[in-house]
Formats: structure tokens, C-alpha cells, sequence
């Protein structure tokens, strides 16, 4: 029997996000899973995964804000930005506590950064850090980021902690790098944990040997949460029964209470979620990724 839903897992430290999926489909006895946007291997905390036909909402968790804990070491400059890497070059940190708060505080808002060459982003079809591994170094564009608020947790010897809800894009590692730059002693991640996906927080999630732990097949698949409710950033839109019905059929159809733009969740009284569109500004919806469609006759309603 084929499931869908979401799960909140809490990724270990040293493996990579598509081998904590892979752990988790033989876990669910499932064959198709995908995470929502990769975290560093050196990286724990939050990473939704979806399963089933949940895998269609895969892509919209990456347009949610993310929250992040990092512990930074000032004074060494690595090959990756984080503590994975080679150190490359080290520096006395002379800076006072006064002045590292200073430092950090003046990375909260908009700016541009340029992706680390240790990332997945893509150049001719093949993420950046393959061609980092063979020593290549590839011209990045700068990308527009927000870090909506910064703070300061901790300062000790030579490395801090700040915690930070950012846009969607966002590298800790290239902030690290900046900070320590700007104090003029070199810096980057020692550890590293995601605390929140728009509005999913770390807490409500579960580790791998707690998964393991559950007896049944049954008790384990209990724990997905259904697509739509694991996205409660994006604005939920009530369609008329008649709207609804050219939607599934891939029209476009007006609403009300529409943001100017963006993507929405949509909603039929009598069906439920429907699934996904994109607001046009002008009082339209379209379809984006739809669960319902006229060739969906289990759930048909019409």
C-alpha cells in the first residue's frame, strides 16, 4: 500500500542528507522519498522528508525561511568553510567580545553572498563541489539573502556561537568566512544545526534510532504528517466548489484573499487540499502541483 505524508527527521552529524533518505526509505519500506533541501554532512538538525506523492511539495520547503544554531572557530581559514576542510591559514584573534558582537550584528538584513564551491549548486549540469574536488574554481554569481535577525549566544577562547533565521539560499559556511574576514583572523564552522523550516522547529522531530525503535511498520509510518500541514508558511486559499472543479482540470480560476504573488495552498470544502498554485496578482490562481486532477477518480468528487 502506497503511503504519502512528511516526515521531520533529525539528521545526524557526518552523513549526507540523500544517505539519511535512504536509511529512512528502507525504514518505511518505501521507494520513492526525497529530502526538502540538503543539509551539510557536518550538519544536524531539521530535514523534512517526503514520501509517496508528497514528493510533489519536495521543492516548496526550499522557499521557506530557515533558523540555524552554528558554533564558528575564528582564527583558521579551511578549504570547505567548515571543520570537514583543510586548514589553509591561521591567525591570532585579538578581537574583543564587544567587537565580534559588532561583526555579527552587521550581517542581519539584506545583502549579496556568493556560493561556496563546496555546494550543490549547479554549473553545466554538475554541482559545484565536483569541480571543487578536482581543484577547479568556477566564476559564482552573487545571490540577493536576508538574514532576518542574528544573535550573539556565546563567546569562548577562540570560538562563538549565534544563532540566526535567514532566506532561502543562505550559506552559514560563506557567513563564517565573512565574519571571521571582517575581524581579520579568518573563521569557519566547527559544528552546525538546522533549529527550523518555516514553521517546523527541531523539536517536533525524530532521530533515526528513535525511528528504529518503533516495532511496527504501522507505528513507524504514524509519524508522517500530511504535505500540506508541513506548510503552513505558504497561504492558505479556500476555492468555491466550482473554481475547484476547472482547477483539477488546469485552468486557471479566481479566488479571494490572494497574496499579489507567490504560491498558495488550495482548498475545497467538500475534497479538502487540492494542492498547490501560483497567485498571478490579478485575482487568478493557476495550477502549480495538483494531488487532485480529472483523471484522479479515487478521490473524484465532480
Amino acid at each position: 500500500m502506497g503511503i504519502s505524508g512528511v516526515l521531520l527527521l533529525d539528521k545526524p552529524a557526518d552523513i549526507t542528507s540523500t544517505a539519511a533518505v535512504n536509511q529512512l526509505k528502507k525504514l518505511m519500506r518505501v521507494a520513492k522519498a526525497g529530502h526538502t533541501g540538503s543539509l551539510d554532512p557536518i550538519a544536524t538538525g531539521l530535514l523534512p522528508v517526503c514520501f509517496g506523492s508528497a514528493t510533489k511539495a519536495a521543492s516548496f520547503f526550499l522557499h521557506a525561511d530557515k533558523t540555524y544554531w552554528a558554533c564558528i572557530r575564528l582564527g583558521e581559514t579551511t578549504s570547505t568553510g567548515d571543520r570537514q576542510g583543510n586548514v589553509i591559514e591561521k591567525k591570532t584573534v585579538a578581537a574583543s567580545v564587544r567587537k565580534i558582537r559588532k561583526a555579527v550584528h552587521s550581517f542581519e538584513g539584506e545583502f549579496e553572498q556568493i556560493p561556496p564551491m563546496y555546494s550543490a549548486v549547479k554549473h553545466k549540469g554538475a554541482p559545484l563541489y565536483k569541480y571543487a574536488r578536482q581543484g577547479i574554481d568556477i566564476k559564482r554569481k552573487a545571490r540577493k539573502v536576508k538574514v532576518h535577525s542574528i544573535r550573539l549566544l556565546k563567546v569562548d577562547g577562540d570560538s562563538i556561537e549565534i544563532e540566526l533565521t535567514c532566506s532561502r539560499g543562505f550559506y552559514v559556511r560563506v557567513l563564517a568566512e565573512d565574519i571571521g574576514e571582517l575581524l581579520d583572523c579568518g573563521g569557519h564552522v566547527q559544528a552546525l544545526r538546522r533549529l527550523g523550516v518555516g514553521q517546523l522547529q527541531v523539536d517536533d522531530s525524530f532521530t533515526i534510532p528513535q525511528i528504529e525503535e518503533l516495532e511496527t511498520l504501522q507505528e513507524r509510518r504514524s509519524l508522517l504528517i500530511p504535505c500540506d500541514q508541513t506548510l503552513t508558511h505558504l497561504p492558505k486559499i479556500n476555492l468555491s466548489f466550482d473554481a475547484a472543479f476547472y482547477l483539477c482540470r488546469g485552468q486557471t480560476v479566481r479566488a479571494s484573499n490572494l497574496p499579489s504573488q507567490g504560491i498558495v495552498r488550495l482548498y475545497e470544502d467538500t475534497v479538502g487540499f487540492l494542492g498547490f498554485g501560483t497567485s498571478l496578482g490579478d485575482g487568478r490562481v493557476a495550477p502549480k502541483r495538483l494531488f487532485h486532477t480529472s483523471n484522479n477518480t479515487q478521490k473524484q468528487v465532480w
